[in-house]
């Protein structure tokens, strides 16, 4: 069965269609978030369908549902990415249920197949391209002061973070550049791969806070809260950090990621995703619930402060 969302919808039938008697179906449902609702109905084409492998095509919410698929089923997955946010390399999946969004890792999860190829992400708009390579980067970060880091980890995000901030700003100047694509995607493999071998801490706890909780979008969410987050932590891990500001050419890691986002034309506010000022104080209530590690401890003054700051868009502190 051939996975996909709405944008990625004409490339999966094609692809289904060059499959010939081997594609049995295309699911074109997924959605942000990987919602149990969809992943439910996905599950009931797929035993229709009597499909034996599942391949993803598109974005983190393609990619998502196949991996929701074969944790379910035990099927193999291909992932063909048209995005850079690395998921595809990943044992990590999120799901939302009842307005909240829970991270599972698996073995099952991680795809068996990923394949790269540049010119399918040419079609994804330089915005969405931004605020993609801005949740790879996302990944990256948190894998330098992770609990489970180690030299390897701190090597492939640091490379990650040297091809992203070099491949984006080309995008952005010239969306058809197809060796910045590649780099582009180059760094989404070894944003996945860092994170793949560490853990999350609390960036990405508060981008699935305001994702499955208020629906703010994935990609453009941990654009706007990673600049806050990482001044949060560099101000006690600077040196974990240090790979992270030689790549952005910055004096600090913070400063750097909402300078790279401006130049991006990336969003930069909370408030320009539609969360309300109100939601600030509830949304931190929610990641208090169960909080997880991080390298600074935190308190509840603590994430108010950080979601306030990315709510009103102003220079990371």
């Amino acid at each position: 069965m051939v996975t996909a969302g709405k944008r990625s919808e004409t490339l999966a039938t094609e692809t289904a269609e060059s499959l010939g008697n081997r594609a049995t179906s295309v699911f074109s449902g997924a959605r942000m978030h990987t919602p149990l609702e969809v992943t439910t109905r996905a599950l009931e084409a797929m035993g229709e369908a009597d499909a034996d492998l599942v391949v993803s095509i598109g974005g983190g919410s393609a990619i998502g549902l196949g991996k929701a698929l074969a944790v379910r089923t035990g099927v193999d997955q291909i992932a063909v990415p048209t995005t850079y946010a690395g998921s595809e390399m990943t044992d990590l999946l999120g799901e939302t249920e009842g307005a909240r969004k829970l991270t599972r890792r698996d073995p099952s999860i991680r795809p068996e197949t990923v394949l790269y190829d540049p010119e399918l992400t040419v079609s994804m708009p330089a915005g969405l391209a931004a605020v993609s390579g801005l949740n790879a980067i996302a990944h990256a970060v948190e894998a330098l002061y992770a609990q489970s880091r180690n030299p390897v980890t701190t090597l492939l995000a640091g490379e990650a973070l040297r091809a992203l901030a070099g491949a984006l700003p080309r995008i952005a100047e010239k969306p058809e550049d197809i060796p910045a694509r590649s780099d582009a995607l180059y760094g989404a493999w070894l944003c996945g791969a860092a994170l793949d071998a560490t853990q999350m801490a609390l960036h990405h706890k508060l981008c699935h806070v305001l994702g499955g909780s208020f629906g703010l979008p994935h990609a453009e969410t941990h654009a706007v809260v990673l600049p806050h987050v990482a001044a949060f932590n560099e101000a006690t891990v600077p040196d974990l950090l240090a790979p992270a500001a030689r790549a952005l050419g910055a004096e600090s890691t913070g400063t750097g990621l909402q300078d790279l986002a401006v130049r991006l034309g990336a969003p930069t506010a909370l408030r320009e995703l539609g969360l309300s000022e109100d939601d600030v104080d509830r949304a931190a209530d929610i990641a208090l619930e169960n909080p997880t590690w991080n390298p600074r401890p935190y308190d509840r003054e603590d994430v108010r402060s950080i979601l306030a700051a990315a709510w009103a868009g102003v220079a990371p502190a």
